[in-house]
């Protein structure tokens, strides 16, 4: 009887150094491909289907250093242009670098809404919608008015409004603090190491970054939904809903992108199909966009902290440039 406990034993101390030694070689497979430096996603390259596991990032773009060939003509703080479906990015400078996103963050607000959200659902505007902070972009929607989720989400993205950003946190989150929980969950599994978020809106706080290869991320994650693309790509919107007296009111809410607004020309042979733009004394001009060419193949580009709207279209048209 002691001998078959100690043979059951032996076998089991046997089994148990084979799984820590595939675990181990698993582990050192994709330690060898991960940058503590730079974190996320440089573990594209990453072969090891035998262990049936999915190469992490398979399908996304990967950055190791800035573009070669870096020049003066491309003047913001950081700037990204990704083509999907290719393994590395066709242009980044300072892509990981933690910076202010501003309205920019409004994409993430966007997805967690999409997400968990229905768009049919009435909302009555909280009391925290109201956001009084000078500067601050808003949809002048006002505590008690009712609008449906999917009319929010116009308010969020057309004319960025800070107001309609803590209106869909409270709904989505129960809080506006919970639903900034539920941000930093969302960043996490989708690998943003250079990201914490401290509102849904993007007003200017020393806890609050990104980086430009994380919204490169969070914008590829919000395009599997197809609403995003619809609303994003939206020059000209009006909402119909109830004030607080139950009456019908409407607002008209225009999407502040100047390649939408024709204000400025795209690269010819693009189109838009979504975009954010965010400006704040601290971020500066921002804007993250994508775009389709005759072949239907997208592309998103990123610019952040550009010192001026005029500048920001000028580094994002000679990032679109290299569509090429």
């Amino acid at each position: 009887m002691m001998r078959r406990i100690t043979l059951i034993v032996c076998a089991m101390v046997v089994v148990l150094f084979i799984v820590l030694g595939v675990v181990s070689i698993i582990k050192s497979r994709i330690t060898d491909y991960y940058d503590d430096e730079t974190g996320y996603a440089r573990v594209y390259e990453m072969d090891i289907q035998s262990e049936g596991l999915r190469p992490f990032a398979s399908d996304l773009a990967i950055i190791t250093a800035d573009s070669d060939g870096f020049d003066e003509a491309f003047t913001a703080g950081s700037g990204l242009l990704v083509k999907q479906g290719e393994p590395e990015a066709r242009y980044s400078v300072e892509a990981f670098s933690h910076m202010n996103p501003a309205s920019t963050t409004k994409i993430m607000t966007a997805l967690l809404a999409l997400k968990y959200g229905d768009l049919t659902d009435q909302v009555v505007v909280p009391q925290d919608s109201v956001i009084d902070e000078y500067g601050a972009s808003l949809a002048g929607i006002k505590p008690g008015q009712t609008l449906s989720l999917g009319q929010l989400l116009y308010g969020l993205m057309l004319p960025s409004g800070n107001d309609a950003a803590n209106a869909i946190a409270v709904h989505i989150g129960g809080s506006v603090s919970g639903f900034v929980d539920m941000m930093n969950a969302e960043a996490a599994s989708l690998g943003c190491v250079d990201t914490h978020f401290a509102n849904a809106h993007g007003m200017t706080d020393e806890n609050h970054y990104t980086s430009a290869y994380d919204l490169y991320l969070m914008t590829n994650e919000a395009l599997k939904y197809e609403e995003f693309r619809k609303i994003c790509s939206t020059k000209l919107y009006i909402a119909e809903f109830l004030d607080t007296d139950g009456l019908a009111i409407s607002k008209t809410w225009e999407n502040t992108n100047k390649y939408l607004k024709e204000e400025e020309d795209l690269k010819y042979g693009l189109s838009v199909i979504a975009g954010k733009t965010g400006t704040t004394m601290a971020a500066g001009n921002c804007l993250v966009l994508v775009t389709e060419d005759t072949d239907g193949d997208e592309y998103i580009s990123v610019v952040l902290k550009s010192d001026s709207k005029d500048s920001l279209y000028s580094n994002m048209n000679y990032l679109l440039a290299k569509t090429d």
